[in-house]
């Protein structure tokens, strides 16, 4: 049985007149950058996530960059960031002239370990920047008594993690000063092509961020700073508007495709052999990543199978090429290195079946036994 990575065909079928009517209101309209499509998004986004403002931007990454732009951040600033994530999460620092400053993960969660956060804190550091990755929250109550206390800002990239929620109930992306958000395409909610979003509750960073999001002018060809091109899509703003709808049923779709998945790992006597991601309230499962021996040879057994999965993420940052000269070497975070070699996201879409993650399960319990 073929069971893709992602299957985004299942998730538009349903959807496909609503989503086609509202492309055609935008090419009826002719209005295709920013305008009302884009401000009905941005209400529509902040009422979901519990926000005061949101700021549509034209992809995660420039919504990164916009964030870390209003916070002033720039040469001679740290960041302090985890070394376990896409690489945009570091490279809109770098492209800003600051240095990242890497922390290592948590085993369990995937996240930034904020207990060695504080160690890292110089009086150059601007901003800390965790990451919620694969849907889940990082430590937002530690994170932020770090950040307060030393009187810097938290900005979340929770471009993984919109609908999230962390320990007290509240929404990724707005517990910091703001909340950085992806709308590509396999996100949870993902749009037809790039796509992004900043939230923030803060009235003059917002403010900030939609003047950086054109050119850095507020009245047309006038710039008292120098901004960028990180302007939304009215088409990819009215796509993301009707799936919004749709998005807390998904939800409470992978999280049961997740529980499924414990319960048949259980079943073939795999909890030894296979590490499960744990389940806390307010985990949106963007990906459901195992962790393994011999990764390599089972990711290449399940695609022998016509089973989809992928490896998230390779090599961490602190090993990429482009930062050797922060001078951290193999071994200087231990754990983001072995979740690296370990790790491998399996299917879970909310339109997975029960009988496709029987399949996978089969699958990974005959290469265990092999």
């Amino acid at each position: 049985m073929n069971v893709p990575l992602l299957d985004l065909k299942a998730q538009y079928a349903p959807l496909r007149e609503e989503i086609r009517a509202a492309i055609d209101r935008v090419c009826d309209s002719q209005h295709f950058i920013l305008g009302p499509e884009v401000q009905g998004l941005e209400k529509e986004v902040a009422r979901f996530c519990g926000a005061t403002f949101a700021i549509g931007m034209s992809s995660g990454t420039d919504a990164l960059l916009a964030a870390l732009m209003a916070a002033n951040v720039g040469p001679g600033d740290e960041v302090i960031t985890t070394a376990y994530s896409f690489f945009a999460t570091a490279g809109a620092v770098a492209r800003l002239g600051a240095m990242p400053v890497f922390v290592d993960i948590e085993r369990e969660t995937f996240n930034i370990d904020a207990r060695q956060v504080e160690a890292r804190i110089t009086p150059k550091t601007k901003v800390i920047l965790p990451v919620h990755l694969y849907g889940r929250c990082a430590d937002l109550e530690a994170l932020l008594a770090s950040a307060s206390k030393r009187k810097i800002a938290l900005i979340e990239d929770a471009a993984q993690a919109i609908g999230s929620t962390d320990a007290r109930g509240r929404q990724a992306g707005t517990v910091g000063a703001m909340g950085c958000f992806s709308f590509f395409p396999t996100k949870n909610l993902g749009g037809f092509g790039d796509g992004g979003l900043v939230t923030t509750n803060d009235a003059a960073l917002a403010e900030s961020l939609r003047v950086l999001r054109v050119h850095g002018s507020k009245l047309k060809y006038y710039h008292k700073v120098v901004g960028g091109n990180f302007r939304l899509d009215a088409i990819q703003a009215a796509v993301l508007r009707v799936k919004l709808k749709h998005l807390p049923a998904w939800t409470v779709g992978r999280r049961s495709n997740a529980e499924r998945y414990r319960k048949l790992f259980a079943e073939a006597g795999l909890r030894s052999k296979v590490g499960l991601p744990s389940d806390v309230p307010g985990h949106i499962y963007n990906q459901f990543v195992i962790r393994v021996e011999r990764r390599d040879a089972l990711q290449a057994f399940l695609t022998g199978r016509k089973i989809g999965s992928e490896v998230y993420y390779p090599v961490p940052l602190h090993l990429q090429e482009c930062f050797a000269g922060l001078g951290l070497r193999k071994g200087s975070l231990p754990v983001s290195e072995e979740m690296a070699a370990t790790s491998l996201a399996l299917p879970i879409y909310p339109e997975l079946t029960a009988v496709q993650q029987e399949t996978v399960v089969d699958a990974v319990a005959e290469f265990c036994r092999a």
